[in-house]
């Protein structure tokens, strides 16, 4: 591998994020920044309003990790695990099925706007954005959607990804022009890209199956000693095999860099320079194929190795706290492509930040490192609590910033 390749390779991990995170954290705190302001002063109020969502949701404060897995525990009902009840499935394939659903469900989880809405067969309740995603897609696997064997439903094959039709995505998902779902062909597009990238990979994607997503089951399964495998080795991982699909963004040496920005007043040496990598949905799914993992009987370690999400959520928390501020206050009635300087800097910053208040919090409730890791302060936690306060104070619930979304990044 020659250097600029290795540089290239050197942004798809999560070590990256977090050091590039850092270096605009404390370009921010030398007020360097052109779009932000940063109050720390502020992050104590985050702290205690995050603390005190954690605390009222999980009085005991046994709290899951955030995962997509969260999402399908549906009004008390765990769906996924009555519907693998069904099946006779060995530890592994039931893996590679788990592996297949969260994949999918993950990428099909970008933001879907304030206007969309799911009703839910089961329950009888109409629910949006990410709990109704969710159900959206756990619905479809269920009825086969995305499986080439009609004997098998319960699977996603690259076949029926690359086939995917945006009337049979519509159906499912509900979309009409009164249940308008934000960045439709974005998520379709997304889709069916998955399906030729696991496809023209079967050494990857199809070691011991038909090629599928779940395959990436075994390739961490394989690469795991004794049966422990490290959490940022999920996520770099998930980039290398899975970076292709992103639409086209910026690349270097000739790799895809999915989720990776432009962002001049960051500064390096190599061939990196003005590079930010944030990788949101991607470590949002590495997040979720830590329970599948477990449940195979493997070990994960190194959770806190991950970093927090790049998200409107999250983001959005800081905002309405104060703990950041724009500049120019006249930015926040506008809308921003999410590729903008701003925007990069906005989601970077919540990176960092993350980190910084988990600390505060985990001191709020006693609970150290080790049973407090981000995966549960973001549970508890800091999405909650940024989505309880974008609606205190904007009636539809919209972040405090306004990013012009595709579907395919948060």
């Amino acid at each position: 591998m020659d250097r600029a390749t290795a540089e290239a390779f050197s942004l798809l991990t999560s070590e990256a994020v977090r050091a590039r995170a850092n270096t605009l954290l404390a370009l921010g705190l030398r007020k360097e920044l052109p779009h932000f302001r940063i109050e720390l002063d502020r992050l104590d109020v985050a702290a205690d309003l995050v603390a005190e969502t954690t605390r009222a949701a999980y009085p005991s404060l046994d709290v899951p990790f955030h995962s997509r897995w969260r999402h399908f525990e549906f009004q008390g009902v765990d769906r996924w695990a009555a519907l693998a009840r069904t099946q006779s499935w060995s530890a592994d394939e039931a893996a590679r099925a788990a592996f297949d659903l969260a994949i999918v469900s993950v990428l099909l989880d970008a933001g879907a706007g304030a206007r969309w809405a799911y009703h839910d067969h089961a329950s009888g309740v109409t629910i949006g954005r990410s709990e109704g995603l969710a159900l959206a897609t756990l619905a479809m696997f269920e009825q086969g959607v995305f499986s080439a064997d009609p004997q098998g439903p319960l699977r996603v094959d690259a076949e029926a990804l690359r086939g995917l039709s945006a009337e049979t995505f519509s159906i499912g998902f509900q979309i009409s022009d009164a249940n308008p779902l934000v960045g439709v062909d974005g998520r379709v597009g997304l889709l069916r890209r998955l399906g030729q990238v696991v496809s023209g990979n079967p050494n990857v994607f199809g070691q011991h199956d038909s090629p599928r997503p779940g395959g990436l089951f075994d390739v961490l399964a394989a690469g795991s000693k004794d049966r422990v495998v490290r959490a940022p080795v999920i996520l770099s991982e998930l980039l290398r095999h899975l970076a292709p699909i992103w639409p086209s963004r910026q690349t270097l040496a000739g790799v895809p860099l999915g989720d990776c920005w432009r962002y001049p007043p960051l500064r390096t040496s190599d061939s990196t320079d003005g590079l930010v990598p944030l990788h949101k949905l991607s470590q949002w799914l590495a997040y979720s194929l830590i329970e599948p993992l477990q449940w195979a009987g493997y070990a994960v370690t190194e959770i806190d190795g991950l970093t927090g999400l790049a998200e409107y959520r999250n983001g959005g928390l800081f905002v309405d706290t104060g703990v950041l501020a724009l500049k120019n206050p006249a930015e926040a009635t506008r809308e921003h492509e999410v590729g903008s300087a701003l925007v990069v800097e906005w989601r970077a910053l919540t990176v960092a930040l993350l980190d910084t208040l988990a600390g505060r919090v985990r001191n709020r409730l006693n609970l150290d490192v080790a049973a407090f890791p981000l995966a549960r302060l973001l549970q508890g936690g800091t999405w909650a609590a940024g989505r309880s306060l974008a609606f205190q104070l904007r009636p539809d619930g919209s972040p405090p910033i306004r990013v012009v979304s595709d579907g395919s990044v948060f």
